[in-house]
């Protein structure tokens, strides 16, 4: 848990598209389990959710009342504007994430932005929206908010007396290099301030517009300071538009490890998520291709559904495979000790049961034979020097 949370203030926030027509109910109400008894009226229009990921916008669950869309015979349903890409400015007075969590390997991070217009619609950041009053459906892809002082903040954290340096994770929540990046740039005013820190980071993405940053990068790399890791989920572009619909492509995202490998930048390759029965066939043939991209590290993660993932997967699910959808949760409770999710620490990223198991036996047997995860890039913090304060009188010998 952040022991840092953000301050945002209400009036940067973007104006809330026109409310649904329709009722609005108590909060609170019971969840219906079965996707079949679920209210068909949730579900928002195509045309006003195309190049979206989730098919509904549900009111976040900490809300005290929840909006349901329906037609009420006057075709109001089709004057709802479509959903549009906002972006809110993000007040916070701290930038780097504190965890406890025991089974991951980096106990600080930086979130860039909050919500993800790359729209992953198995996103297990998405339930984070929630906090700000928000869906995790489309509001999640669509309202997003940035952190445009996030270097200063950085380069101030770092230079506090009692700050120790350990490996900052970026990319583990949203992605740092989504669309929005672009214009922004606040990764590269990051990545600046931690190569004049010396300071290691591990950057976590799906988008090969980090190429873009690939001199300072290599630059980093040089000195064991940095590892980038790309996840490709799927080989199938058709899938992956449907599932990951503003993401860069996998033939893309192939080519942005090729690029940082020759530049000296040690990459993994995320085979993440693991879905069974959807893209699990997949692993051996996405890891041939990222050795023959010159990556020397791997990484998987099985589907993690926790909170409101699950519906807005289920939902996603029974939208574009609805043949696949008692298979798929079938396998998942099955490594999940027959539940939809199941988050306790150390078997949540791997799951449990012979499924999970043959799925982890696929992946060590594919990495071994095309010589995957035999060295692992370390790094260091020999070259940390603390940023100077504002103001700060030099020593002697400076």
């Amino acid at each position: 848990m952040s022991r840092a949370p953000s301050q945002l203030k209400k009036q940067n926030l973007p104006p809330r598209p026109a409310p649904p027509v329709g009722a609005v109910a108590p909060f609170g109400v019971p969840e219906k389990p079965d996707h079949e008894n679920r209210d068909h009226e949730t579900l928002v229009d195509r045309q006003r959710r195309r190049g979206r990921g989730a098919q509904s916008n549900a009111s976040g669950r900490y809300e005290a009342e929840a909006r349901v869309a329906f037609d009420d015979g006057w075709q109001s349903l089709e004057d709802l504007p479509p959903f549009q890409t906002t972006v809110a400015v993000d007040t916070a007075r701290k930038v780097i994430t504190r965890n406890e969590s025991p089974d991951i390997g980096f106990d600080r991070s930086i979130n860039p932005y909050r919500g993800c217009e790359h729209g992953c619609v198995y996103c297990f950041a998405r339930p984070t929206h929630a906090y700000l009053g928000l869906s995790p459906g489309l509001d999640f892809e669509s309202r997003l908010f940035a952190k445009p002082d996030a270097a200063a903040l950085l380069e101030k954290e770092l230079a506090a007396a009692d700050y120790e340096p350990r490996m900052i994770a970026i990319g583990t929540n949203t992605d740092p290099y989504q669309p929005i990046e672009r214009e922004r740039q606040i990764m590269r005013g990051i990545l600046e301030v931690l190569e004049r820190a010396g300071h290691p980071v591990g950057i976590v993405t799906k988008s090969a517009l980090v190429v873009r940053d690939v001199d300072i990068l290599s630059r980093m790399a040089a000195r064991n300071l940095v590892k980038v890791a790309l996840s490709v989920t799927t080989m199938d572009a058709k899938l992956a538009r449907s599932m990951e619909p503003r993401a860069t492509t996998p033939a893309r995202r192939l080519e942005a490890l090729r690029r940082l490998a020759e530049a000296g930048v040690p990459t993994t390759v995320m085979v993440a998520p693991v879905i069974p029965a959807l893209n699990d066939a997949e692993i051996e043939r996405i890891l041939d291709a990222a050795a023959d991209a010159g990556v020397r590290e791997a990484s998987y993660v099985l589907l993690r559904l926790p909170l409101e993932v699950r519906d807005l997967f289920r939902e996603w699910l029974m939208a574009n495979y609805p043949d696949r959808y008692r298979h798929v949760f079938n396998l998942i409770r099955d490594m999940r000790g027959g539940r939809d999710y199941d988050s306790q620490w150390g078997t949540r990223m791997k799951g449990t049961g012979p499924v999970a198991w043959m799925i982890g036996r696929r992946f060590e047997i594919a990495c071994a034979k095309l010589g995957l995860n035999k060295k692992r890039a370390r790094l260091t913090t020999e070259h940390f020097m603390r940023p100077k304060r504002g103001g700060q009188q030099l020593g002697l010998f400076d």
